[in-house]
């Protein structure tokens, strides 16, 4: 279905485009058809769900398929603990699909506005030393090629850790099938500590914690950490009061997180004291709840994010160098970083393929210009073996990722093989792995 040509932008407002065409497909045959007319014409086509992506992988400035309509389950094997889900659908839409078969997914990032196959073409991961990425949950996956047809890629196939994060490079994701666990819930300590005692800890606490995640805010010597225990799906429930999520979610973490950073944007030195505020209040949380009301948050405060992906024995000595350059420069940073963790894995084109991973991620509110800071940063993630995040702001084209991914090559071969005609690239495609 086409639809009226409109102006798209992403939800960090760091891309705008016009597309020639918009369709809106609201079936997977509908969507071949899609494509097959895009390529006909001679105009390159992509998949936009969200638009959460702070890069421009998804700008369409040929045709967009807007994937909104095509959401839901599209098939289940309970007994192998698998759902088949439709490209578009939304990640908070999952677990009450999930639910019918007391199924759910084995990790999730801190947001889940993303579409399912935008989340995994990006590489979103949670945290958890003993967890994966979402595309390690990717057992089966149909792609639409440039000729309307229908590639399946199975388990056994050797394409499929390339397709689980594909970048939307190989083709247009129709359906995706995950490999779910039985439904469980997590028990949650949020605390505010000493940075010192995170840092001095982080071993055994990564080690021993199913998922654990800090946050440092600039400025101060302090550290909001999680850390997220699971328990069985039958195990007794403790979540936080209506009010108590409200508190938290809406007014702490949106409506005065906003406004304080508004406020640093306007007066810098008042952003020291606000973080150290903001530092002792989002600590002191014990609770239990069904996992992916733990594991994600609202977010409606707008930012830039960059963030890169190190090998996870290096972390300590790359946050201190962070430590030291926002010190040195004299910058006023109101955002927290953000440290998490995730097992290695196969997908070629993974921040974690082949290694232990820990991640580090930075963030300026969007009124702000992020550009002096990120390049900083992003020399000292690359100085300790960084790869960034296909989704959030990074400089590197496709002769520096090429050194940090030893299957980047391999991944160029079958793009060569699946799309010669480039029908599923864009400028930023073209930057990442070459026209």
């Amino acid at each position: 279905m086409s639809a009226r040509r409109r102006p798209w932008q992403n939800w960090p407002r760091t891309v705008q485009v016009l597309p020639q065409r918009v369709e809106t497909p609201a079936s997977v045959e509908e969507l071949q058809q899609a494509v097959k007319r895009a390529v006909s014409a001679g105009l390159r086509v992509k998949a936009v769900g969200a638009g959460h992506s702070f890069t421009g992988i998804a700008a369409a400035p040929g045709v967009l398929l807007d994937l909104s309509r095509l959401q839901g389950l599209a098939g289940a094997d309970p007994g192998r603990l698998r759902v088949r889900l439709l490209a578009g659908t939304r990640l908070h839409r999952v677990p009450p699909l999930l639910a019918a078969y007391n199924l759910a997914m084995p990790n999730l990032g801190d947001i889940d506005r993303q579409s399912v196959a935008g989340a995994l073409s990006t590489g979103t991961h949670g945290t958890g030393a003993g967890f994966g990425g979402l595309c390690t949950q990717v057992v089966g996956l149909t792609l639409v090629q440039p000729d309307g047809g229908l590639l399946t890629l199975a388990e056994d196939d050797a394409r499929l850790p390339a397709a689980a994060l594909g970048l939307g490079a190989l083709g247009v994701i129709a359906d995706v099938t995950l490999q779910c666990v039985p439904a469980f819930a997590l028990h949650a300590v949020e605390r505010s500590e000493p940075l010192s005692d995170v840092l001095g800890s982080l071993p055994g606490r990564v080690g021993t914690t199913d998922h654990f995640e800090f946050y440092w805010f600039p400025h101060t010597d302090k550290a909001a950490s999680k850390a997220n225990h699971r328990l069985p799906g039958t195990a007794p429930l403790a979540p936080l009061s209506p009010a108590g999520r409200w508190l938290d979610e809406r007014l702490l973490s949106n409506a005065v997180f906003r406004a304080t950073c508004a406020a640093g944007t306007l007066m810098p030195g008042v952003v020291p004291a606000v973080n150290g505020i903001a530092a002792r209040l989002l600590g002191g949380k014990d609770y239990t709840d069904h996992s992916h009301r733990v594991f994600t948050q609202r977010r409606t405060v707008r930012f830039r994010e960059m963030e890169y992906g190190l090998p996870a024995e290096r972390l300590p000595a790359a946050f201190d160098a962070l430590r030291r350059l926002i010190r040195e420069r004299g910058w006023r940073i109101s955002f927290p970083v953000e440290v998490r963790w995730a097992a290695a894995d196969n997908r070629w084109l993974s921040t974690a393929y082949g290694r232990d991973t820990a991640y580090i991620a930075v963030h300026r509110y969007y009124r702000e210009d992020p550009a002096e800071y990120f390049d900083a940063v992003e020399e000292i993630m690359l100085a300790h073996g960084g790869r960034p995040h296909w989704g959030k702001l990074h400089s590197l084209d496709a002769a520096a990722l090429a050194r940090l991914y030893p299957r980047f090559g391999d991944f160029l071969e079958l793009r060569n093989e699946l799309d010669p005609g480039r029908s599923f690239s864009n400028d930023y495609l073209d930057r990442v792995l070459g026209p």
